[in-house]
């Protein structure tokens, strides 16, 4: 099964970072992993690692500013 045809892909992007963001390891404000950085080190295409961090912000984890990438987001209460 290939990569985009597989949920669990970027499911298990989503819970990894999910996971770092709750547990503190990335504190509101800091940026999060870019695509380029996270495609090296997971192997994940961009559409892949586009979608997880569009569900990350649509939960309110993580804020999207044009230009700059993705930030913990300052408020860490999640919308979904």
């Amino acid at each position: 099964m290939t990569e985009m045809h597989n949920p669990s892909i970027y499911a298990q992007l989503v819970r990894s970072l999910r996971e770092r963001i709750l547990d503190g390891d990335l504190k509101p404000g800091d940026a999060v992993p870019n695509i380029r950085t996270t495609r090296q080190e997971t192997g994940y295409s961009r559409q892949t690692i586009g979608k997880a961090l569009r569900l990350l912000a649509a939960e309110g984890l993580i804020t999207r500013i044009p230009g700059l990438g993705y930030y913990i987001a300052s408020d860490l209460t999640p919308h979904g």
